[in-house]
């Protein structure tokens, strides 16, 4: 199955982490652990888009010039729980990013998104905007996501997840086209309770030791 707005990021290291994250055996600490670092390989190919200045260096030996981004123009948006735990990650590479946090959870009847907290930074409308969440299933909660972002003037944005099912990737390229994804697999489908397979289980009762 083919998506114009998905890039599945194809890398050993990302291959070697994500069999990691998928087993049973793997506890909370090396799972979090993995997603940050998975997170931190994934931005580093969802952030070739941003542009860059041209800035003049000197070195110990001559002068040269550089190119910089200006990571103040950045906007990470994590959806609550589970993308808190890629947060670390993307901000490694870009430390001065703005955060905001948007507070979503699936019914467990109906399996309908509900927006229950949404803290964006103010005036983000020519920012590089970029939605963490480790799991793209149904696809409503990451729409509405954006959604949310979109009201509130966003524009460049990208969505980065760590799985994501065929059936998410499909509600996202129909309500959301213009917005790439970035995800380091591509699994087979939903199950009868909208979790992902062959999937790692809740990333955020891994992440957090609930259930």
């Amino acid at each position: 199955m083919d998506f114009d707005n998905l890039i599945v990021v194809e890398h050993p290291l990302i291959k070697h982490k994500l069999a990691l994250l998928r087993s049973y055996t793997t506890g909370p600490k090396e799972f979090r652990e993995l997603v940050s670092e998975m997170t931190m390989l994934l931005a580093y190919e969802a952030t070739r888009h941003i542009p860059t200045q041209k800035i003049k260096i000197k070195t110990p030996l001559e002068e040269t010039e550089g190119e910089m981004i200006n990571d103040k123009a950045v906007t990470i948006v994590p959806i609550l729980r589970a993308g808190l735990g890629m947060l670390e990650g993307i901000l490694r590479l870009l430390p001065n990013a703005s955060v905001g946090h948007i507070g979503i959870f699936r019914d467990p009847d109906s399996l309908k998104p509900i927006e229950y907290y949404c803290k964006l930074p103010p005036q983000i409308s020519h920012d590089q905007i970029f939605i963490l969440d480790p799991m793209l299933a149904t696809g409503g909660s990451a729409s509405m996501a954006i959604d949310l972002v979109k009201e509130r003037g966003g524009k460049n944005i990208t969505f980065i997840s760590i799985i994501s099912a065929p059936e998410g990737v499909k509600v996202m390229s129909e309500n959301h086209p213009d917005v790439k994804i970035y995800t380091a697999s591509l699994d087979r489908k939903l199950n009868d309770h909208a979790y992902i397979l062959p999937g790692l289980g809740d990333a955020g009762d891994r992440l957090y030791r609930t259930r």
